[in-house]
This record gives C-alpha cells, sequence and structure tokens, in this order.
C-alpha cells in the first residue's frame, strides 16, 4: 500500500507519484511466462501488476535469465488489456498517430509533450478536487485564474519546445 507521503493525490482512482520512485519492489519473469514478486515469495498475474501501478507501488520486472529491464514491455501488455475490453482510452486514430511519429525527428518532443500533459492534467485534477473540497469557503474565480495562468504558461513552453525541435511550420497555422 502506498504510503501517505509518498502519494500527492489520488484523481479519478489514479495515485499521482511527484516524488521519484525509490525503493522498487523486484519483479521476475520466468521463461514459463510467470511474474514472480520477490517481496512478497510469490507468483503473481498481470492483474496484480496493475493493482501495483494504480496503488503507486515502485516496482521493476526483468527477465530472470538476462536480467533485462522489461517494465516497460509488463506495462505495454497492461494497456493493451486494457484497450481489448471496455472503453479503450486510445482511439484507432490516435495510435496511427502515435506510430507515425517513432523515427521522426519530432519524436523527443512528442514524447515529452505528452509526458507534460498527463503531468498537467493530473495536476490540474487534483487543483479542481482541492477546490471543489474547499468550495463553501474559498473563491472559485481564483482557481479558474489560476488554471488559465498555468494552462498559458504550458502551452507558451509547449510552443518553445515546438520551435527548438527545429520545426519552420508556424504550428498557429
Amino acid at each position: 500500500m502506498p504510503r501517505a507521503d509518498d502519494l500527492q493525490f489520488k484523481a479519478v482512482g489514479v495515485f499521482y507519484r511527484e516524488k521519484s520512485m525509490t525503493a522498487e519492489r523486484l519483479i521476475k519473469k520466468y521463461p514459463n511466462r510467470r511474474l514472480y514478486d520477490t517481496e512478497e515469495s510469490r507468483y503473481i498475474t498481470l492483474a496484480e501488476v496493475k493493482d501495483l501501478v494504480m496503488n503507486a507501488v515502485a516496482f521493476r520486472v526483468v527477465d530472470s535469465q538476462t536480467e533485462a529491464d522489461i517494465t516497460r514491455a509488463i506495462l505495454l501488455q497492461i494497456i493493451m488489456e486494457q484497450e481489448a475490453g471496455g472503453a479503450p482510452l486510445f482511439t484507432a486514430a490516435m495510435l496511427e498517430r502515435f506510430i507515425r511519429f517513432y523515427g521522426d525527428s519530432a519524436q523527443e518532443a512528442f514524447t515529452t509533450f505528452l509526458d507534460q500533459s498527463l503531468d498537467l492534467f493530473v495536476k490540474q485534477q487534483r487543483m479542481f478536487t482541492e477546490q471543489m473540497q474547499g468550495v463553501w469557503g474559498g473563491n472559485p474565480m481564483e482557481f479558474w485564474m489560476k488554471l488559465g495562468q498555468q494552462n498559458m504558461g504550458f502551452w507558451q513552453d509547449m510552443d518553445a519546445l515546438y520551435k527548438r525541435s527545429g520545426n519552420t511550420e508556424d504550428p498557429k497555422q
């Protein structure tokens, strides 16, 4: 279970970790495709790995034979399972655009943009939740002004990043 001092906010059922992940839980993936949690000394399912993510537990998955870090591959597998059932988060058009960025000169800028966008979204969720909790004692206009200022700063930063990435086209056209 996450410690309160490690977690900054919980919105829409998702913990957001602002502090760096320190003590990582080690999970080993064996050739039989089973995942072994070394902290709990037992095999775990992909659903339990998802629970670790949802509870903001820091972990790393390594191949038991090569010791290669395969955390990203496991996380992508969880995303694929989530996308296959229920209401997908990504449309086919979005995924096509993601694929087009691989190998493109703007790949690094796109990665930074996505990361900053997710951070901004979570921070705004936190601000909104905090404001709604204190709506009877606070000034809602102050919240919207602060939110607008943050959005303007974010887009100015993204515009500067776009220009530094070597693009000559005006993104406003």
